[in-house]
C-alpha cells in the first residue's frame, strides 16, 4: 500500500524542471556582467515595451488622464536611461580575469 501523503510531498518531474529553470535564470541575472548579455537585454526591452503598451491602454481607458501620461514619460525616461547605461557599460574595458562578451568583441573589431 502506498501512503497518499508521501506521494503528495514528492516533487514531480515537471515541477522540478521548472524550479531548476527559475534557479538558473536568477543565477544568470545575478552574475556580474549579465546586463551585457543580449538575451537579458531583449527580456528587459520586452518588459519595458509591455509596460508602455499597458500604460497606453490605461491612458485610453481613463479618458486620457494626464497622470497616466506623466507615468508614460517616466517609463520612457527610465527605459532610455537603462539603454544609455548599458551602452556605457559596453564601452568599459573588461577587468582582469573577466572575459569580454561577444557584443563588445564585435564592436572592437569594427
Amino acid at each position: 500500500m502506498s501512503n497518499p501523503e508521501i506521494a503528495q510531498n514528492e516533487p514531480q518531474d515537471g515541477v522540478t524542471e521548472a524550479l531548476e529553470g527559475v534557479e538558473t535564470f536568477f543565477s544568470n541575472i545575478l552574475t556580474p556582467g549579465s546586463s551585457l548579455h543580449p538575451t537579458f537585454q531583449a527580456i528587459l526591452n520586452g518588459a519595458f515595451a509591455a509596460l508602455l503598451v499597458i500604460l497606453l491602454v490605461l491612458a485610453f481607458l481613463t479618458s486620457w488622464n494626464p497622470h497616466v501620461f506623466a507615468l508614460i514619460v517616466i517609463e520612457l525616461a527610465l527605459w532610455a536611461s537603462v539603454k544609455w547605461f548599458v551602452e556605457e557599460l559596453k564601452k568599459m574595458p573588461p577587468k582582469e580575469g573577466e572575459e569580454e562578451t561577444e557584443d563588445v568583441k564585435e564592436k572592437k573589431e569594427q
